[in-house]
């Protein structure tokens, strides 16, 4: 089985694949603190509790990861506890999607192994709306390029920001409001948030998408998405694992 492991600066999404079918996943928070052996036992035990074994049915590990300790320590796992080297994203490896950027070594990983994943699912041209730390918006041309985006704050991020500088502005969850006028201040905030972060998303999708010749497939991603998706006029799909999905494409490439 296929090991696929992607690590953002606040979220790891981890995934089991056998062969093509994504059998298991799960999502942890990012700590660069972990040692290689404490990423073993935290991945043994999820996999335990999905009936498989760490030490038995992991044959492959692939990885992105825009945490450069995070990624030491996962190759670290791998060889200590796997014997073998995994597949890293990672500039000069193969995965038969060009780049038609200034630098194409400032792509991230995950950037990169989305647009993947959607051009391979859904066709060209496409955009990769993804909410994470940072909520990003990923173009792939009909040829199957990867020929730029946006970056703008994530949705988390932003609303952590609004609760530190404002002293009577709480931490709120994300969360569709009863109505859109906030009856109390918890609820102005989320739909501040609920309806601005849409917002945001379908104006950048319309600009994005007005530079290309034909209209695109807009595929969101995300551990974010869920509270927002529903409320965005431009997203077609909404593929919580696109990115894993991707990893798997990077590895069958590369072996």
């Amino acid at each position: 089985m296929l090991l696929a492991v992607d690590a953002g600066n606040s979220q790891t999404v981890i995934g089991v694949f056998n062969a093509d079918d994504l059998i298991e996943h799960w999502r942890i928070s990012t700590d660069a603190r972990r040692t290689a052996d404490e990423l073993a036992l935290m991945f043994g035990g999820l996999m335990q509790f999905a009936d498989l074994s760490f030490s038995r049915n992991v044959h492959a590990l692939v990885i992105s990861s825009v945490v450069p300790t995070v990624t030491e320590r996962l190759r670290e796992m791998s060889l200590r506890y796997f014997h073998f080297p995994p597949v890293i994203v990672a500039p000069g490896t193969r995965t038969g999607m060009p780049i038609k950027m200034d630098n194409p070594r400032e792509v991230g990983a995950d950037r990169l192994v989305n647009a993947l994943a959607a051009f391979e699912a859904y066709g060209g041209p496409g955009i990769v709306v993804d909410f994470g730390t940072a909520t990003s918006f990923d173009v792939v041309s009909v040829k199957g390029e990867f020929i730029g985006g946006a970056i703008a704050p994530g949705v988390q991020t932003s609303m952590e920001a609004l609760s530190a500088s404002g002293a009577q502005l709480p931490r709120v969850e994300l969360a569709t409001p009863r109505h859109p006028i906030g009856r109390n201040t918890v609820e102005a905030m989320q739909s501040g948030a609920t309806y601005g972060f849409a917002g945001q998303v379908d104006r950048i999708v319309e600009e994005l998408a007005a530079g290309l010749p034909t209209t695109p497939v807009v595929v969101a991603t995300g551990g974010l998405a869920a509270a927002v998706v529903s409320e965005c006029r431009h997203i077609d799909h909404h593929d919580p694992w696109l990115t894993l999905k991707g990893l798997r494409l990077v590895w069958q490439r590369n072996v």
